[in-house]
């Protein structure tokens, strides 16, 4: 084995020195990197990508190839009502898709029918946008050739919170005013959407590349969009000019200078040394204001108080916070005591279920002999009318009443 290595290297050898002797130089490794008459050429747009035809691939694909995404639950009502358009949409291009609300899940899958090998990439960045918030009807334009997407992770940019909500608003601008004119620079639809950057648009003029390059620089706080805006008007105008195609544009764009603003140093208290007498001073203070009370005890009283709960030496921070819990609790205190009585005006009364109470009853059987009594007094003024009438004797009126009384009784005693 190795003498025939050895002859095979003395050939290669050989060869090399014979071309060396007639003047030929070749290179082995990249020998075919040579410039093509097609790389110079103004008539042929090398960004251009040519329609997939069907015919290129009539066997379909071999394998099934799927992609899954995750969505959050506040999508879940909107894509529920959007979902016929986008299968009716991956289905022009044999892709099947299904949409799983209890794992909260979108799933695209390939088909007998798929013939392009690359749209299961585009069906899975269509779910993509769709989870992060873009409406559908922009999202299935990712579907194109021409369209391209990126999206941009801002949430692990900054550590602060605060900070990062700032910058993110910086980036949409009063009233989404710069993020419109970004929009109009580059060309590329943009949505932010919590933590990431959804941008449509074509690798063509540079959109997604600008963009992308923007939002970083905004989030990082490297340039603010603004002057980024700026930029990008001035290389519009100066594409313009075909006699600057071929110069440098620096001497035209702004140049800004990053101001580094001093910042106050915290102020740190130098540590004193140790001392093992440092409660003399607030002794020695004590006695004073004690040798002053005594001369004029009510003007010192308060401090009798505060020695006695230990307050006088507390330092002062930690008196105003105790005198702003007081009066927090005080207030506390209030706020209950007006709910209480507010919510006492809507307290039912309580409702009798025992039946009437014996003064009901009472107030029932006055009621009845009230009503008698009427009765009584009606049924004289009637009699007195009739005797005026009639001229009914009173006697005639009793007899008759004196006959028919005993034939009540004996109807009762024959009973």
């Amino acid at each position: 084995m190795a003498s025939d290595d050895e002859a095979n290297a003395a050939a290669v050898a050989a060869e090399e020195d014979a071309e060396a002797a007639e003047g030929k130089t070749w290179r082995r490794k990249g020998k075919h990197d040579k410039p093509k008459p097609w790389d110079e050429d103004p008539n042929i747009d090398h960004w251009k990508i040519e329609k997939f035809d069907p015919s290129w691939n009539e066997g379909g694909m071999l394998e099934v190839s799927s992609f899954s995404t995750l969505f959050p639950q506040y999508r879940e009502k909107y894509l529920q009502e959007s979902w016929p358009i986008v299968k009716g949409a991956l289905k022009e291009h044999g892709i099947s898709c299904e949409l799983n609300l209890v794992e909260g899940s979108m799933t695209v899958s390939t088909t007998r029918k798929t013939r392009d090998p690359f749209i299961i990439i585009k069906a899975r960045e269509l779910i993509k946008l769709l989870s992060r918030s873009v409406p559908a009807p922009q999202a299935i334009k990712i579907l194109d050739d021409e369209m391209n997407c990126d999206i941009i992770k801002i949430g692990g940019l900054v550590r602060n919170k605060e900070r990062f909500v700032k910058r993110r608003e910086r980036l949409l601008g009063p009233n989404l005013s710069t993020l419109k004119a970004i929009e109009i620079l580059t060309g590329c639809y943009i949505l932010v959407q919590g933590n990431t950057v959804a941008a449509m648009g074509s690798y063509k003029g540079r959109g997604l590349k600008q963009v992308r390059r923007i939002v970083e620089d905004c989030i990082k706080n490297v340039k603010h969009p603004v002057y980024h805006i700026k930029e990008l008007l001035i290389k519009r105008e100066l594409a313009k000019n075909p006699a600057l195609a071929t110069e440098s544009w620096d001497r035209f764009l702004p140049k800004f200078k990053k101001k580094n603003v001093k910042q106050k140093k915290p102020q740190t208290k130098e540590k004193k040394p140790y001392t093992p007498f440092r409660h003399l001073n607030s002794l020695a203070s004590v006695l004073v204001m004690i040798s002053a009370e005594r001369s004029c005890p009510t003007a010192y009283a308060y401090i009798d108080e505060e020695l006695m709960t230990g307050e006088y030496f507390m330092s002062e921070k930690k008196k105003s916070e105790k005198k702003w819990q007081e009066k927090l609790e005080k207030q506390s205190g209030k706020a209950e005591e007006n709910k209480r009585k507010r919510e006492a005006a809507f307290v039912p009364p309580k409702e009798n279920t025992t039946g009437p109470s014996e003064s009901d009853k009472t107030a029932n059987d006055n009621s009845g002999i009230g009503d008698l009594a009427k009765s009584l007094k009606k049924k004289a003024k009637e009699f007195r009318k009739n005797e005026a009438q009639e001229n009914v004797r009173v006697e005639s009126y009793l007899a008759s009443n004196e006959e028919s009384c005993p034939k009540k009784e004996k109807s009762t005693k024959s009973k």
